[in-house]
């Protein structure tokens, strides 16, 4: 596993083989089952991730009714913030939908890579700003568009998800009810 991470960080040119060693000792290969919790609400979730295979989805309980948030598939970090930062415990569930490999690392070790080797510190400031931008497009999705256009962004911007990720997440997602992305689907099909 550790030459698909190898593969994966040899995409970025700013890091010098000696980088990738250093992520690579100071990082752990974790498996998951589909169905599995990465993180479970209330846990302190102590690690960053990063999604080598499979695909993930961030969601979190209220009044018995699961509201996701997000999805995560290869390539893309998966942090919880507020926990891996601040020690809080987590708002969120972290479930595969699929049999999952992720790289895992501590703040710690993070923290110490970053003294090491000062490129990662950027790379951790641009993975942290990429993630901020797109919590903006999320809020913008939710509070700007009727349910057919949220349903149209969410495709054209993420086509990759469609076939690996359940409807009714997708619509959960969408803050729309099966039902409705249903029938949006049907409409957009007769278009």
């Amino acid at each position: 596993m550790n030459d698909l991470l190898r593969k994966f960080l040899g995409q970025f040119n700013r890091f010098k083989p000696s980088d990738i060693d250093l992520i690579i000792e100071n990082t752990t290969i974790e498996f998951f089952k589909k169905g599995d919790f990465v993180v479970t609400e209330g846990q302190i979730s102590d690690k960053c991730y990063l999604v080598l295979k499979g695909c993930l989805r961030q969601f979190k309980m209220i009044d018995g009714v699961e509201k996701t948030s997000g999805f995560f598939i290869e390539e893309m970090p998966l942090v919880i913030y507020s926990s891996y930062l601040d020690g809080k415990p987590s708002e969120f569930n972290i479930q595969c939908l699929e049999d999952t490999i992720l790289v895992s690392g501590t703040r710690e070790k993070e923290l110490e890579m970053q003294l090491e080797s000062p490129i990662l510190e950027h790379i951790t400031s641009l993975i942290m700003v990429s993630d901020y931008r797109k919590a903006e497009r999320y809020i913008a999705l939710l509070n700007n568009y009727n349910p057919e256009e949220r349903y149209l962004k969410f495709m054209k911007s993420n086509p990759n998800f469609l076939n690996r990720i359940p409807l009714v997440h997708i619509a959960s997602y969408l803050s729309i009810t099966p039902e409705s992305l249903s029938r949006i689907r049907k409409r957009i099909v007769q278009k």
